[in-house]
This record gives C-alpha cells, structure tokens and sequence, in this order.
C-alpha cells in the first residue's frame, strides 16, 4: 500500500502534456526500452478476452510507449481496448492511475500477421522500478497468439473487456505468461541507453522467486539505477530452452536477433548469455558450430552500431543431460568467449558461478535445485559480477 502511495506521487497520472500523438505505423519510437519480453509462439487465441500483464520498469521516463506484437499470427488481430496503470496489489490498480492507450489517435488497433504496432505517447511520468499494468482486450482473437511463456510474475485473464476497471475483482484467473506485449519505451534523459540480455532459461529466470523480479538482469537493472552511467534501460529477451544455433523452444537467437533485440528503442549494448542448449542436446554440435554462432551474431550486432558482451556458458554438471563429451565443448568455447578478443567485453559467469572443487559443477550455494539454473542469490552474482562499465559501448 505504502509502494503503491509512492509510485503515484511519482507522477504516472500528471496533467497531460500538449503533444501531438505519433502514428501507430511510425515504426521505432523515439526513446529507451524500460522493459521487455521476447516473443514467441503460443496456444490458439480466444475472442472477447482480457489480458491484465504485470511489468516490472527499469529506466524512468515519460510518454511512455508500448508495442503490441502479433509475430506469430497467421491472421490479423484488433485490439479495441488497451489501458496502462500502476499496480496497487494483485490485479487491483491504483487508483486514477489507469489510463487508456491510444494508437494513431485511435481508440483501437488491427495488427497484421507477422506484424508489430506502437501506442502513441501516454504523457506523464514513469518512475524506475514501477510494476506498471498494461490491460488488453480482443474482441476477434484467434489462430496462434504471441507471447512470452515463462514470465516469472504472475499477471491476469478476464473474459469479456473490463480493461478500464482498476478494481481486480473481474480478474480472478491468475497466469504465468504475458500475450502480446512485449515491449514498454519512455522518453529518458537525453543520452540515455539501455542494454538488451539475449539468453535462455537463465536469463529467463526459471529458479529465481516468482514476482520478486529476482532474474539477473532484474539485479543488473537495480544497480544500473544506483550508478552514475547513462546505460539505465533493461530489457530481459531470455526464452526457456533457447538455442543460439538452431529453433526449438523459441526461434534461435540468430533467428530472432532483429526482432528481439535490435529492433528495440535505445539499445547501445547487447549482453549475450546463450549455448548451453544447443551443447547439452546432444545433436552433434560442435565447439567451431557456436564459434561460428557467436561471430555472425557479433557481426550482426556490430553493423547495427552496438556493442556485444559475451559470458562464458555456466557449469551444468549433475543436469541428466552432462556427459564428458559435452564438457568439452563447453571448455572449447569459453576459451574461445575468453581469449579471442572478438567481443567489445566478456563477463565470465562460469568462473563466478562454478565451485572450486568442482569446476564442472556450480557451487551449491548458487544452485537452483537442478544444477544448471542458478537460484536468487546466485542470480544476484552474475549481476554483481558485470563490469558497468562495459556496458556504455565506448564504441558506439
């Protein structure tokens, strides 16, 4: 209750500024990514329901912006009811805090298949570290939805459109995922950047606690906000099982780089934390397959003006799938992550999270339960273990 009272005073629901709204098809919006979530494909989509997804901020701004994706549809999907709040508990929100979102001044939006639409600027202010709620209905929901499977948070379904109610009495279905949104600019301060963590199950953050916003780059963002560095925007683009390699849960990180990553406003560095999928899989990949990875995404990264960071891939010893042979490879590329000097920076969560009797296995403390995903505290390492400094891309 106290949070909520603080977030308010913060300024979400200021008077309205004299801007002229931005068209839905301007494309990229001008401003930083406060928060993200790849994209990906699931279930079938239901007419006449309501999605209320909760989000966790990283850098303050104004106007914000949120982009709806509709990248997996196989049809057109209208959006005639999409408002933006401040979460007071549960589905609840604060009072006066909900506002609806416009897109081309227009109260409603159709998103083609394949496609991704911007709202225009929602004036007032957004604190760091807000957990804002963006509420969405569809009236014509159908074929394959967009979203992001394992949120960490739990978010809520409604059938019918009781978007603009801020009570949560109507939002009784809790849920793990988020449908549709994956993105949320602000106008930051000028020079202001954000870094982009393209990753997996880790970056995920299966292991850490649900609704605490404990994944490591939840961390990283709280000490960007505590640092005197013009890098404050985090968007967490992990997927459950991702491979940099080849499709599986997701589309490989290759595949969904442009989308995901580049794609999103402000980015002056991408963090990349992905391979332990495709080395513990066991389909014949081998440490010159993900050298090979690794370079094209550093090129692409590169030609589109960013900087790559790169970690080492993490122990996973007593996982039902480490075998010796998998081992190797692992070694073979963070040897190559560490020495080549192909990458502007290189943060060596394997060194951070493995245990000194065991190098092949991560130390107990930091483990999750499963011996591959690292829990809270370990979550917490990996951020502490990131150079800041790294992230400003000197190079840019």
């Amino acid at each position: 209750m106290i949070r909520a009272r603080r977030l308010l005073a913060a300024g979400l629901t200021v008077a309205a500024l004299q801007i002229a709204p931005a068209s839905a098809a301007d494309g990229p919006p001008y401003g930083v990514v406060t928060w993200g979530a790849s994209a990906d494909r699931m279930g079938d989509g239901v007419a006449d329901r309501g999605y209320r997804m909760v989000v966790h901020t990283s850098v303050a701004g104004r106007d914000l912006r949120i982009r709806l994706s509709n990248a997996f549809g196989d049809r057109p999907v209208t959006f005639d009811s999409v408002y933006a709040g401040i979460q007071q508990e549960g589905p609840e929100l604060v009072r006066g805090s909900n506002r609806r979102l416009a897109f081309g001044g227009a109260d409603s939006v159709t998103v083609p298949a394949g496609a991704t639409v911007y709202s225009d600027p929602l004036p007032g202010k957004l604190p760091a570290g807000t957990d804002l709620v963006v509420s969405v209905h569809s009236p014509d929901a159908a074929g394959p939805v967009t979203g992001h499977w394992m949120a960490m948070q739990t978010s809520y379904l409604t059938e019918g459109d009781h978007t603009a109610e801020e009570s949560g009495a109507r939002w009784a279905s809790p849920i793990g995922s988020w449908f549709y949104l994956d993105s949320v600019s602000v106008r930051a301060a000028p020079d202001t950047g954000a870094v982009v963590a393209l990753g997996d199950s880790i970056t995920d953050g299966w292991q850490s606690t649900t609704d605490l916003n404990r994944r490591w780059p939840d961390y990283l963002a709280r000490r960007l906000q505590k640092t005197r560095t013009t890098v404050k925007g985090v968007a967490n683009e992990g997927i459950s099982g991702n491979r940099v390699l080849t499709d599986g849960p997701g589309q490989s990180a290759l595949n969904r780089l442009d989308r995901d990553v580049l794609s999103q406003p402000g980015v002056r560095t991408v963090f990349l934390l992905e391979g332990v999928n495709d080395i513990k899989s066991h389909t014949g990949v081998t440490a010159q397959d993900m050298i090979d990875g690794y370079r094209e995404i550093a090129d692409r990264v590169h030609a589109a003006g960013k900087c790559l960071v790169v970690s080492t891939v993490g122990p996973f010893k007593g996982w039902s799938e480490w075998d010796p042979a998998a081992e190797t490879v692992r070694q073979e590329v963070n040897r190559f992550i560490r020495d080549s000097g192909e990458f502007d920076a290189v943060t060596d969560f394997d060194r951070i999270l493995r245990s000194p009797y065991d190098p092949e296995r991560m130390l107990p403390f930091f483990d999750g339960g499963d011996h591959i995903h690292p829990n809270d505290k370990g979550m917490q390492a990996m951020a502490d273990a990131v150079d800041l400094d790294s992230l400003k891309c000197a190079g840019d």
